[in-house]
C-alpha cells in the first residue's frame, strides 16, 4: 500500500527560493508563465517545472485565460509560513530571548512582526522610544519594570493635548518622573506581578523587548510602524493591562 504523505511533503514543496518567489509574486496579482519567468529571471523550462509542482501541490492553479493564481490554501500556507520565516531570520535573537513567557495566542501570531526592525543597540532603543513617545497623537501605552524619567518632559505638553497614557509597571514601582498638571484625567496606572517584556505602543509605532533567557531586560528591541506589528503590540499590552491591578 502506498505510504500516505505527511507535512514533510509540504515543506519539500516549499523548499525552493524559486517556488517561494512565485508565490510572493502571485499574492500581488495573477501572472502568465512567461511573465513570471521574466520577473524571476527563470528559464521557460524551470518556470514550467516549478509551476507544475506547485499546481500538483494545490498551492497554485492555472485559470482558463492562461494565468496562474495562488489558491486559498496557498494563501493560508504562505501566511502561516511568515512565522517560520521571521523566527528563522532572527534565530540568533531567539536563542537568547524567551518568547515562551508570552501567551500562546501571541506566539502563534508572531508572523505579524515580520516587517519589524531588530535593533541591538540598547541606548539607541531607549532614545528612540523617547522620540516615539513624544510623537503620540492619541495614546501612549508603556509596559515595563519602570517608566523612563526621560518621558517626563514630554508629558506636560501631551497631557494638555488629551493624549491617553497607560503605564503598566512591576508591583511596587511608580513612574520616576514628576507629576504634571492634568495628569489625573489622562494617565492610568496599573501594576503586574510579572512583567514578561517591555512594550511601548502608540497609534503610530510600537516597540517590544523580550526578556533574555536569564530573565534580564537587555533592551534589544523589535520596532515598526507597520500596522500589523502595532496591532500585535497593542493587543499584547491590553492582554496584560486587563490582568493588572489599579494603583
Amino acid at each position: 500500500m502506498e505510504k500516505s504523505e505527511g507535512i514533510e511533503k509540504l515543506f519539500f514543496d516549499l523548499a525552493s527560493e524559486s517556488r517561494l518567489g512565485i508565490l510572493r509574486e502571485l499574492t500581488q496579482q495573477n501572472f502568465r508563465m512567461n511573465e513570471l519567468a521574466r520577473k524571476l529571471d527563470l528559464t521557460p523550462t524551470e518556470i514550467f517545472r516549478q509551476l507544475q509542482r506547485l499546481t500538483e501541490a494545490l498551492i497554485v492553479q492555472k485559470l482558463t485565460d492562461g494565468t496562474y493564481v495562488i489558491t486559498n490554501y496557498g494563501k493560508l500556507t504562505l501566511q502561516l509560513l511568515q512565522s517560520l520565516e521571521f523566527t528563522f531570520r532572527h534565530k540568533a535573537y531567539f536563542l537568547n530571548h524567551d518568547v515562551s513567557r508570552l501567551p500562546y495566542q501571541f506566539v502563534n501570531r508572531i508572523g505579524e512582526l515580520s516587517s519589524s526592525e531588530l535593533c541591538m543597540d540598547s541606548i539607541e532603543n531607549v532614545n528612540r522610544s523617547v522620540q516615539d513617545f513624544k510623537k503620540a497623537e492619541k495614546y501612549a501605552w508603556v509596559m515595563g519594570e519602570k517608566v523612563l524619567e526621560s518621558y517626563g518632559p514630554a508629558m506636560s505638553e501631551l497631557v494638555s493635548k488629551g493624549i491617553n497614557f497607560r503605564f503598566l509597571l512591576s508591583d511596587g514601582l511608580l513612574p520616576s518622573y514628576n507629576s504634571v498638571p492634568g495628569e489625573a484625567l489622562h494617565v492610568e496606572r496599573r501594576t503586574l506581578t510579572n512583567i514578561p517584556c517591555i512594550i511601548l505602543c502608540t497609534e503610530k509605532k510600537a516597540g517590544v523587548c523580550l526578556r533574555s533567557t536569564d530573565g534580564r531586560m537587555d533592551y534589544v528591541c523589535f520596532a515598526s510602524k507597520d500596522q500589523k506589528f502595532v496591532n500585535w503590540a497593542r493587543d499584547l499590552f491590553l492582554y496584560y493591562w486587563n490582568l493588572g491591578k489599579p494603583c
